[in-house]
C-alpha cells in the first residue's frame, strides 16, 4: 500500500488557496513525491468560494480527485461549511480562527489558528495569510520539507514580494498550535 495523503484547501477567491496548493504540490515534487493538484472557484472568482486539492503520494495516483480528504484547511466559514462533509472521520482540520467562528462536531484533530489576524499583525497585510497557513501546514503535517517549501515560494511568487512571503511562511512555522 502506498503512502497517500489527500488535502483540500478552501477559502474565498483572493485568499490565495489556489496559490498555496500549487506551492505545496511543487514542493512535494521537489521532495520526490508524486503529486496531483486541481482547483475550482465560483464564477465571480474574487470573493466567491475557492477550493484547491492536492494529492501527495509515494506511488501512482490512480484517481485524479480528492474523494475524502485526510487534511482540510478552511480559511473561512463558508468553505468550512461546504467542505467539512468530505473530510475523513479521523482527518486533520486546520481553520483560520480569524474567519471561522462556528466549528462543527468532528472526530478529527482540529487546529484553530488566527492565520489572517497573524498576517495583519506581523506583516501589516492580510494578503500573506496563505503563506502563514503554509508554514503552519508544513509544521503540523511534515508532508513536505521546509527547504522545498521555501525554494518553491521563492520560485513562484513575484520578485518584489519574495521576502514578505518567506517571512510569512516562517511566521507560520513559529506559531504555536
Amino acid at each position: 500500500m502506498t503512502n497517500k495523503t489527500e488535502i483540500r484547501f478552501g477559502g474565498s477567491g483572493g485568499q490565495g488557496v489556489v496559490l498555496a496548493a500549487q506551492i505545496l504540490g511543487k514542493a512535494a515534487v521537489l521532495d520526490g513525491r508524486n503529486v496531483l493538484q486541481t482547483q475550482a472557484y465560483g464564477a465571480e472568482a474574487r470573493g466567491s468560494m475557492a477550493k484547491s486539492e492536492v494529492i501527495i503520494s509515494d506511488g501512482k495516483i490512480g484517481f485524479p480527485a480528492v474523494r475524502k480528504c485526510d487534511i482540510l484547511v478552511a480559511m473561512n466559514q463558508e468553505s468550512l461549511n461546504a467542505l467539512i462533509k468530505d473530510m475523513k472521520e479521523n482527518g486533520m482540520l486546520i481553520v483560520d480562527s480569524t474567519n471561522v467562528t462556528d466549528l462543527p462536531e468532528t472526530k478529527g484533530k482540529v487546529y484553530k489558528i488566527p492565520i489572517t489576524e497573524t498576517a495583519k499583525k506581523a506583516l501589516g497585510e492580510t494578503f500573506y495569510a496563505n503563506m502563514i497557513m503554509l508554514g503552519i501546514f508544513t509544521k503540523l503535517t511534515n508532508l513536505v520539507s521546509r527547504k522545498a517549501m521555501e525554494k518553491t515560494i521563492r520560485e513562484t511568487v513575484s520578485k518584489k514580494t519574495i521576502e514578505n512571503n518567506i517571512n510569512a511562511f516562517q511566521k507560520g512555522l513559529e506559531l504555536n498550535h
